[in-house]
């Protein structure tokens, strides 16, 4: 499995705030490592994992832990679902506990387990570990007509989790290069299949030349491709030392190879 990221993005993950944040709303500032996890397991076989949730502020932090089930789609949006949804694998998943208080500046560990049944089907199981504030983090203020409606916030983060059952894997193909429009801007893409039955990823990077003569590498959106799905994975310019990733002029063109689970991708294109 490919190396994981070392930390999660430092929790301000919040929805619906519409006002600030009075004295007595409690901090959620909170990391995790792992981001994710990449498992894999057989039918009948339990497997344990343990997840660290680090507290960077200053006071204790009581957290929840629960599973979801979730679904990304083919234009990168993701849902995440507290009903158990059809052939979920939730129920093979074990939490040791339900809440965990978290030392200031400190971490604590959390364990879980997952037993796919002896019957269980090669396949993937997928689902995400919610870690949210049992405080709320923010509490948002709605006035309308002389009335108002205070409402508690809560802060999340979701770590999937992925767990290749008997040896499921993806079978990714590249089919096509070109230029979409991606947040108002002229963006190269490559379009990529999976026709295996778990999530694969694109990897590596292309050497690219631009119509300034200006070279800098290009890199694909880490984001998966599911099993059934056709995307359009970006390509971005790669971010130099400081931070800045260049501005191309196109067209522009570019070749090397992009790395999956199982293989590669000989590129070669111009994008205009």
């Amino acid at each position: 499995m490919r190396l994981l990221r070392t930390f999660a993005l430092l929790a301000a993950a919040l929805t619906g705030v519409f006002a600030g944040m009075p004295a007595s709303a409690a901090p959620f500032e909170i990391a995790i490592m792992p981001s994710r996890f990449e498992l894999a397991a057989k039918s009948g076989a339990r497997l344990g994992q343990t997840l660290d949730i680090h507290n960077v502020g200053t006071t204790v932090t009581e957290v929840s832990v629960r599973t979801l089930d979730w679904s990304y789609s083919p234009e990168g949006e993701i849902s995440y679902l507290d009903a158990l949804q059809p052939g979920s694998c939730r129920p093979w998943v074990l939490l040791e506990r339900k809440t965990v208080k978290v030392p200031a500046r400190g971490k604590a560990g959390f364990r879980f387990q997952i037993e796919p049944p002896a019957d269980a089907p090669r396949g993937e199981c997928r689902f995400m570990l919610a870690i949210e504030g049992v405080e709320p983090a923010y509490r948002a203020a709605v006035g309308q007509g002389g009335a108002s409606l205070s409402l508690p916030v809560t802060g999340r983060i979701a770590v999937a989790v992925y767990v290749l059952v008997n040896g499921a894997e993806p079978r990714l193909a590249l089919s096509q290069a070109g230029m979409r429009e991606l947040h108002g801007r002229r963006t190269p893409y490559v379009t990529v299949s999976n026709t295996g039955d778990a999530h694969g990823r694109l990897d590596g990077s292309l050497d690219a030349t631009d119509a300034a003569g200006k070279r800098f590498e290009m890199v694909p959106e880490g984001t998966p491709v599911m099993p059934g799905q056709t995307r359009l994975i970006a390509l971005q310019p790669k971010a130099s030392a400081d931070g800045q990733a260049p501005a191309p002029v196109y067209p522009l063109k570019a070749s090397g190879t992009l790395d999956w689970e199982k293989g590669g991708f000989k590129v070669n294109a111009e994008f205009r």
